[in-house]
């Protein structure tokens, strides 16, 4: 959540930056000024009446000193201190409905971030790799996983529904060598620390990354308490999680980190569980958009100063995955249309998919400042100060792990049907190096 005392500094600013985001500040900020304008009149009046409530308390001690009744003057300062309630209730009041329209107000993006409306004014910085070129008519992956007898969509949909997959064999076998493969590299190479949080978490914690209040419908709520009420936010109420950067980031919610944390990085494999939506009738084909997927996922805690240098590091990191399994990719940096809700600046890494002739996002790398922190009350303490901080989290897919096996099947398909396994990941399948039909 933007800081409260930012917007009003810099309201102006704000609205143009909603714009460039493609959103409308009218609709967004609502009354903001005219609650802000209503706060700032309470506290003033309130302010002028402790004065007046301290001349009176002053009187009262005079008259007592010198045997007066002060009856009077005691009677106008209880008057005096019911208005004073009264005005910084409502003051408070004020507050709170400033606070609760900013929890609908998305980020800022940071000034690098070009002006856009759609993904078609994102902008390419960095390709890797060239797309494998066939001798042959190149197919998409859930051809390949049939005809390999690694992929079952048709038994997935009967005992789960559509947007779920059944791994078999090698297929299973590839999608846990791929989350191995990660975690060892981000562990033992990029510095990160692996956690296994829980695959459910509650709507404080929802909360505190941005997922609610504004997309619960893009989310598994589970009916083990009470119904969901917008703008409550418990503790013991049940979400499949989105993404493991929820209750990866929070748990740090409400903690004061040592300086010396600064900078944390996390690690993390988990299922994800999405809805998804307002996207039915799109990728109805394999499993590019599911109900469920795997993924391994990175975040940070920064200090403020340090997170645009941690931003480009966590997304190397991500590209080296890429990089030691072969599969050609481009960096894209977003433009403020397309941005998710709590991002300040995001990358996004598209994997070439050559049996569909696109690039597709496998991961997205995002600093969001401190946004989510001021959410969910993380802070840092500062070296040598005793003044707290904000943190910045960042976080990103290193790599979301069903579309990078979908990706080893298209870019390293061949004629006779068969899948060669990346020399980076034969270790981790047993010493096997190709991928072929059962009997074959």
């Amino acid at each position: 959540m933007l800081d409260l005392s930012f917007v009003r500094a810099n309201l102006e600013l704000v609205e143009e930056k909603l714009r460039d985001r493609g959103q409308d500040p009218a609709g967004l900020l609502g009354d903001f000024r005219a609650l802000d304008r209503t706060r700032r009149e309470r506290i003033t009046e309130a302010e002028q009446l402790k004065a007046q409530r301290n001349k009176l308390s002053e009187e009262v001690a005079r008259l007592k000193k010198s045997g007066q009744d002060a009856t009077a003057v005691m009677d106008e300062t209880r008057a005096l201190k019911s208005r004073l309630e009264s005005l910084e209730a409502a003051a408070a009041e004020a507050d709170q409905n400033l606070s609760a329209i900013l929890f609908n107000v998305p980020n800022l993006p940071l000034d690098d971030v070009p002006v856009g409306k759609s993904e078609h004014d994102n902008i390419e910085v960095k390709h890797w790799g060239k797309p494998p070129k066939f001798e042959f008519s190149p197919k998409p992956h859930w051809e390949i996983g049939e005809e390999l007898g690694i992929l079952d969509l048709e038994r997935a949909a009967k005992i789960a529904g559509a947007r779920f997959a059944v791994y078999w064999r090698e297929g299973a076998r590839l999608e846990r060598a791929l989350a191995n493969f990660m975690l060892d590299v981000h562990t033992r190479e990029h510095g990160y620390t692996e956690v296994l949080p829980p695959f459910m978490v509650n709507s404080k914690s929802l909360f505190g990354t941005g997922q609610l209040p504004k997309f619960a419908e893009d989310l598994f709520h589970c009916e083990d308490g009470q119904t969901y009420e917008t703008g409550v936010y418990r503790d013991n109420d049940h979400w499949l999680i989105p993404t493991a950067e929820v209750p990866v980031t929070n748990l740090y919610r409400d903690e004061i980190l040592d300086g010396a944390q600064i900078t944390t990085s996390l690690t993390a494999y988990t299922p994800c569980f999405r809805s998804e939506a307002g996207s039915y009738g799109k990728d109805v084909r394999g499993i590019i958009r599911q109900h469920q997927f795997q993924k391994v996922e990175l975040v940070k805690f920064t200090r403020p100063e340090d997170s645009e240098a941690e931003h480009e590091k966590l997304t190397r990191d991500s590209e080296t995955i890429l990089e030691r399994l072969g599969l050609p990719y481009r960096r894209m940096l977003l433009c403020t249309g397309d941005m998710g809700f709590s991002a300040a600046k995001t990358y996004d890494l598209e994997v070439w998919l050559p049996g569909q002739q696109l690039y597709r996002e496998i991961s997205s790398c995002s600093n969001f400042g401190d946004f989510q922190a001021r959410r969910a009350n993380i802070r840092y303490r500062p070296s040598g100060q005793t003044k707290t901080a904000f943190v910045h989290t960042l976080n990103g897919s290193g790599l979301a792990v069903g579309r990078t096996w979908l990706a080893i099947l298209e870019n390293y398909q061949h004629a006779d049907g068969s899948v060669f396994v990346p020399e980076a990941l034969v270790p981790y399948m047993d010493g096997q190096t190709v991928i072929r039909a059962k009997g074959k």
